[in-house]
């Protein structure tokens, strides 16, 4: 075979790569695929953009990055054992204790070079390391972007434009010789920073207070401000060309000299190995899956609370979207919960559809038709449904009572809560959950450290990634640490962990999917009861989970007192009101208690339920604008006696019947707050029921999340892509032979239409391929290599190497054709 020639370009690199290797490289940078390149030059091309690179530099892990830095402040090219001297140093020590660690940084380098050359950041053989360009850029160091290694320009750098004179004075005073090539004579002052014998008998000399300035910039920032006068250390220095001229008040640290302080070695602290996470505490495994079905009982019982509390519907919308200040605090308070509690419940059940606006002229939000079928569910469905909506939400709770780029508050479900890397986030703090034995809480502080590990650039500073969307830059230097907190918090709400640990439904959600989740779940939920218990003082109790439709009813009849194990219910004279305005009658509610009760039903509840049933309906409330009627004159008298009923401006038209001036809704509420039981009447006279939960929105579809960056191509869309680029750069490489009407190279090619069919059919017949330029019915020209196969009827069928399919082409859109100089399509 020969030998292989080393590649030049990270095109001709890409193009010695195999399929699978290119395939990884679309896979690890989805953004090169849009829209799939037309051959490995442009692919090369495309890699090395700017937002492409900042990208891939983003989703690099901590050693694989200082790996990058380090060849960003090494030669271009570097060779391996260069880039391995800057990573471990020199064994001489740099007088901090440390040796350099160099047997674990030896043995973590080859993966984190491999990691670099899969994502193209990084080609050419070990001998000769290639940085992309784009990348050296970012990370290599200047004065307003100073390097993540802290290092300065090289000597050759900072001297440039220096004047002849001034080097001389340098090389004198290091006790240099005098040379008057500029050229000879940086290259003596960086080999006397390079050789550690001089370089140490040249700081020997020095005055203890220049080794203290020399101290305080080794590590970066490398540049200093002096004044016109400087002291006589940093004067020492500047004569030595230790500290080189930036500006008229600037100095800056040399790279090789500062190396030589650091012991060569290019990061304070090298980390090739991710932080070991710790454990916070171990307990039972079944005591963990039992805390977390609790609490994920609790999370249904709240949101299903939020969806009666918003039944008929609920809050109006601001003007700029969202829930107004005063909205979410009565929503805690109905729900018993702190405000970001509150809201988090609230974003949870609109990211899983069940929530969201009704898209009326007064626009309020509703429960939707999906969150009818939702409570239909069993238990564990319900959950995992809202797990799963968790886990690829992008709009992030923990972001509300906060303020935006702008300055402007953000509200629960308003605009500009969306963070494309939470789900990421989520799914990534759970994997480390997992990591760990069951029933390990892991350290919170160990889970950061480790998170930071893996994406040390998913923060914003000068010269770097930008700020995500909508965000500040304060909010996007800790934003990933800010979402994992919150991951870990809202887990625990949610019933994902338990007592601070992954519980097993947890670990068979993200392992095995929603449907083995709410098996394991399953066995852990209370049943659902049929029954409650009734009591004198006008209470219910409720000791477990209440079937649905006992559930419902009873919500109606009586108010929820207390929360917890179980729950209590008073019933009030209001609530059976609403019971009967619900259309249901006074035997009605007997027979039901008398059903439901494992107890006796209490003299007192009866004698209330037929109290109440006694008076409602008595009055009755009509349009006039609103009237009253009763057929009992004396309760009339009462009400017209009464000052509480002088805001609704009665005023008697018959003995029966007293006519106001306000809405029936208000009088009803009105004549409610002074102790009656009216009902609500129809223009026929007879009494309008209310129904409970009767408002929805119309079919509604969950937020979509907003994805970050484009999605991962699966591996259908990888294999075609890479056989499409190969094909393309076939016919893109291809050498043609000339015909007499081609011109410049890449020109298409011209022949007349019987050379056209001579030159196809004679293909067809000898099973070669053939260079031709085609005009689409667009008028867009390419130029494509085809093997004929059969040409009739004014058209060619072939296999076309650049589309990698078979095709039919008429010959009046072919321009012309060539033969190929070698057979190069095989």
């Amino acid at each position: 075979m020969g030998t292989t020639t080393p590649p030049r370009t990270l095109a001709e690199a890409l193009r010695a790569r195999g399929d699978e290797s290119l395939a990884g490289l679309l896979r690890a940078r989805p953004d090169l695929l849009g829209p799939v390149p037309n051959d490995i030059t442009q692919l090369a091309t495309r890699a090395g953009t700017r937002a492409s690179v900042v990208r891939a530099l983003e989703h690099l892990d901590r050693f694989a990055l200082q790996t990058a830095e380090a060849l960003a402040v090494a030669p271009d090219p570097a060779p391996y054992d260069t880039l391995l001297a800057l990573l471990t140093g020199d064994g001489q020590g740099d007088g901090e204790g440390r040796d350099g660690s160099g047997a674990t940084i030896t043995a973590a380098l080859p993966a984190a070079l491999a990691t670099l050359r899969e994502q193209a950041l990084v080609w050419g053989e070990d001998a000769r390391l290639h940085l992309v360009r784009t990348a050296r850029e970012l990370l290599a160091p200047s004065p307003q972007h100073p390097s993540p290694t802290g290092l300065g320009p090289t000597v050759a750098e900072a001297t440039a434009g220096m004047s002849p004179g001034r080097l001389q004075e340098i090389l004198a005073a290091a006790g240099l010789p005098a040379t008057h090539d500029p050229v000879s004579a940086v290259a003596a002052l960086a080999g006397l920073f390079t050789d550690r014998t001089r370089m140490a008998e040249l700081l020997d000399t020095a005055p203890a207070e220049a080794l203290s300035v020399l101290d305080r910039l080794v590590w970066g920032p490398p540049y200093g401000e002096v004044t016109p006068n400087p002291t006589p250390p940093v004067q020492w220095l500047r004569d030595r060309g230790l500290l080189l001229p930036v500006s008229t008040r600037t100095v800056v640290l040399p790279r090789e000299a500062a190396l030589h302080l650091r012991a060569g070695r290019a990061h304070r602290v090298p980390e090739p190995l991710p932080p070991e996470l710790m454990a916070a505490a171990e307990r039972d495994p079944q005591a963990v899956d039992r805390a977390a079905a609790g609490q994920a009982f609790m999370a249904l019982s709240t949101v299903e609370e939020l969806l009666k509390l918003w039944n008929n519907g609920g809050p109006a919308i601001l003007r700029a979207g969202g829930l107004s200040v005063r909205e979410l605090k009565r929503c805690a308070s109905a729900l018993d919960v702190s405000e970001p509690v509150a809201a988090f419940w609230i974003e949870l059940a609109y990211a899983a559809g069940l929530l969201a606006s009704d898209g009326e002229t007064d626009e309020r939000y509703a429960a939707t038709p999906a969150s009818d079928e939702w409570l239909d569910l069993p238990a564990q469905e319900r959950w995992t449904h809202l797990a799963t909506a968790w886990l690829a939400a992008t709009r992030t709770a923990g972001l509300i009572g906060g303020q935006d780029a702008k300055g402007r508050a953000l509200s629960a479900l308003g605009p500009d809560l969306d963070r494309s890397a939470a789900p990421e986030v989520r799914r990534r703090v759970l994997a480390l959950f997992a990591s760990l034995p069951p029933g390990t809480a892991p350290d919170p502080q160990t889970l950061l450290a480790r998170l930071r590990w893996e994406r040390p650039l998913r923060t914003s500073r000068p010269g770097g990634p930008p700020s995500p969307a909508g965000t500040s830059p304060d909010e996007a230097t800790d934003l990933r640490s800010r979402l994992a907190l919150w991951t870990v918090n809202e887990s625990e709400l949610l019933g994902i962990t338990g007592r601070g640990a992954l519980s097993s439904q947890a670990r068979a959600l993200l392992d095995e999917g929603p449907a083995e989740a709410a098996a394991r779940l399953a066995p852990l939920m209370p049943e659902p009861l049929d029954h409650v218990l009734l009591q004198a003082d006008l209470t219910a109790v409720a000791p477990g989970p209440l079937e649905r439709p006992l559930a419902d009813m009873l919500s109606v009849l009586a108010d929820v007192e207390s929360k917890g194990g179980a729950t209590v219910y008073r019933f009030t004279p209001g609530s059976v009101r609403r019971a009967l305005d619900a259309g249901q009658a006074a035997s009605d509610l007997h027979a039901f208690l008398a059903t439901h009760s494992r107890t006796p039903v209490p003299q007192p509840l009866s004698y209330l339920i037929d109290d109440v049933a006694r008076r409602h309906g008595h009055l009755r409330i009509g349009a006039a604008s609103a009237y009253v009627r009763c057929d009992d004159e004396a309760v009339l008298h009462e009400i017209l006696a009464d000052k509480r009923s002088a805001t609704l401006r009665l005023r008697r038209l018959a003995p029966t019947v007293l006519a106001a001036q306000t809405d029936p809704g208000s009088l009803l509420e009105g004549l409610r707050e002074m102790g009656y039981a009216p009902a609500a009447e129809s223009a026929e006279g007879d009494v309008l029921i209310t129904r409970a939960g009767a408002r929805r929105t119309p079919p509604r579809t969950p937020p979509a999340p907003v994805p970050e960056g484009p999605p991962v191509p699966d591996a259908t869309l990888l294999s075609a892509a890479v056989r499409a680029i190969r094909a393309g750069d076939t016919a893109a490489r291809v050498v043609h032979k000339d015909t007499p009407d081609s011109t410049a190279s890449g020109s298409l090619p011209r022949t007349t239409s019987a050379e056209t069919l001579a030159t196809v059919q004679a293909a067809a017949m000898t099973g070669s391929a053939v260079w031709i330029g085609y005009v689409n019915a667009e008028g867009a020209a390419s130029q494509r290599v085809i093997a004929p196969v059969k040409v009739e009827g004014g058209f060619v069928t072939a296999y076309d190497h650049t589309a990698d399919e078979v095709r039919t082409y008429p010959l009046h859109r072919i321009t012309g054709v060539a033969e190929l100089a070698d057979d190069q399509t095989s």
